[in-house]
């Protein structure tokens, strides 16, 4: 009988500690902890090898240790790639991926080649182009622009908009650029 006490006791308290990690791990993540995460993943979604300018990849971080992946993309390959790398930073419980694949299209791929020279080629832009991976994303979906990133002043905002604009075969554009001079205000 006294073995069997014994016995409870043990299972009461492992179960009781077992417990309690279980509610530290579904238990919501510091706000160091979310920045952490934010700032990683960042770091590993911009460092994905077939990233560039005709993709655009956000993500939201959730105090439970869920990521969401969010944007467009023209290989499908960089949704999974996205996917993987994420999955593997330390924190990330869970990772649902809303990246929308685009279609494959010869005349959207002509679109993005001569929005990208219009908004690139432009003498108050082209100063965008110098980065690894430039700021002013260009997504093209069955003929519609949309432009996603950030640019330092509203006037390039504006000038990437008209240039845009301006490719022949364009249905819509859409200017979804942030300002940084807005932003930091």
């Amino acid at each position: 009988m006294k073995k069997s006490l014994v016995f409870a006791v043990i299972l009461a308290t492992l179960t009781l500690s077992l417990g309690a990690q279980d509610n530290h791990q579904a238990g919501a993540l510091s706000q160091k902890g979310i920045d952490r995460i934010v700032k990683e993943v960042h770091h590993e979604l911009v460092m994905l090898p077939f990233y560039g300018v005709f993709d655009n990849l956000a993500y939201k971080v959730d105090p439970d240790g869920t990521v969401t992946l969010l944007g467009q993309v023209s290989r499908p390959t960089l949704k999974s790639d996205a996917e993987n790398v994420v999955k593997r930073i330390e924190g990330v419980e869970k990772v649902v991926n809303n990246i929308e694949v685009l279609p494959t299209s010869i005349n959207d791929d002509r679109i993005r080649r001569d929005v990208y020279r219009a908004i690139y080629g432009n003498s108050v832009l082209s100063q965008y182009q110098l980065r690894a991976v430039p700021p002013i994303h260009i997504i093209v979906k069955n003929g519609h622009v949309t432009l996603e990133g950030v640019v330092a002043r509203a006037m390039d905002k504006q000038i990437a908009g008209m240039q845009a604009n301006q490719v022949s075969g364009v249905f819509s554009v859409t200017n979804n650029l942030r300002v940084e001079e807005e932003e930091k205000k």
